[in-house]
């Protein structure tokens, strides 16, 4: 498919990466990217097109919508006339709506929106997709085929998203923050810094790997790892004591309210 990248930042970047390892041509690929020294490093790490100047080919099948939510309208509305009626756009940039990129295209113009994670970068990320009202089944697997190239993607309806946002989209920064705790932890009861971060790390990739190759429930791999009576048992009930799950639910839903809002102003 012929492609352009609206923005080459971290998330266009990792598209892009994406793209080229899964076998598309860098000669259709093409990216418009307002900072001249970011544009060039582009073109010389993957030797494809890049540009600040905005401008798309009616030739151009994907359009791919990855600048800052604020500078959405701003960069694609003088676009809006250049784009094929079939040319499918695709957004990345959380929080904008379908209904507000429609408001800045034309009339009948299929949209996707798009909400990746940051494991993206390594090819391992989540993307839950969205259809505007003008976008048919045959558009959404368009949008999927080219986000698969980053990692996995599923379809959800557009009333989910600031869920999904508040799940798996800031899901790794929380994941994170229980990794800095174990290994503060780790120093605490003895262990030098570096073998405590090892060990937390290797811990947590390689239950996330079970986890992914058995397909069993979380709650049956934790039983595996907790005798009665036993140490695990002794620090799980910590854990529950402090209200571990409460806290994890009133992130989530905080996390929500807030896309909410951002959304809608």
């Amino acid at each position: 498919m012929r492609t352009v990248l609206l923005g080459g930042g971290v998330m266009g970047e990792s598209i892009l990466a994406g793209l080229l390892d899964s076998g598309t041509r860098a000669g259709d690929v093409a990216v418009v990217e307002p900072r001249e020294d970011r544009a060039a490093g582009l073109r010389a790490r993957y030797k494809v097109a890049a540009t600040t100047q905005p401008s798309v080919d009616a030739d151009v099948e994907v359009l791919v919508v990855a600048v800052k939510p604020h500078d959405v309208a701003r960069v694609l509305a003088p676009l809006a006339e250049s784009l094929a009626s079939t040319c499918v756009v695709v957004s990345v940039a959380a929080g904008v709506t379908t209904a507000t990129l429609e408001s800045v295209l034309s009339v009948g113009q299929p949209v996707v929106r798009a909400m990746p994670n940051t494991p993206a970068l390594v090819r391992a990320g989540v993307t839950a997709v969205c259809a505007g009202q003008h976008a048919t089944d045959e558009h959404m697997a368009v949008a999927e085929r080219l986000l698969r190239c980053v990692g996995t993607v599923v379809r959800v309806p557009e009333g989910q998203m600031d869920a999904v946002a508040a799940v798996s989209g800031s899901g790794p920064a929380y994941v994170y923050l229980v990794a800095e705790a174990l290994i503060e932890a780790g120093v605490r009861v003895g262990l030098p810094r570096d073998l405590a971060t090892e060990l937390t790390r290797q811990t947590i990739s390689g239950s996330a790997a079970l986890w992914t190759d058995t397909g069993e429930h979380p709650t049956l791999l934790r039983e595996r790892v907790t005798s009665p009576g036993g140490t695990t048992a002794a620090a799980l009930h910590a854990l529950e004591a402090r209200g571990l799950r409460a806290a994890f639910a009133d992130a989530v839903v905080a996390n929500r309210a807030r896309s909410a809002e951002l959304g809608a102003s």
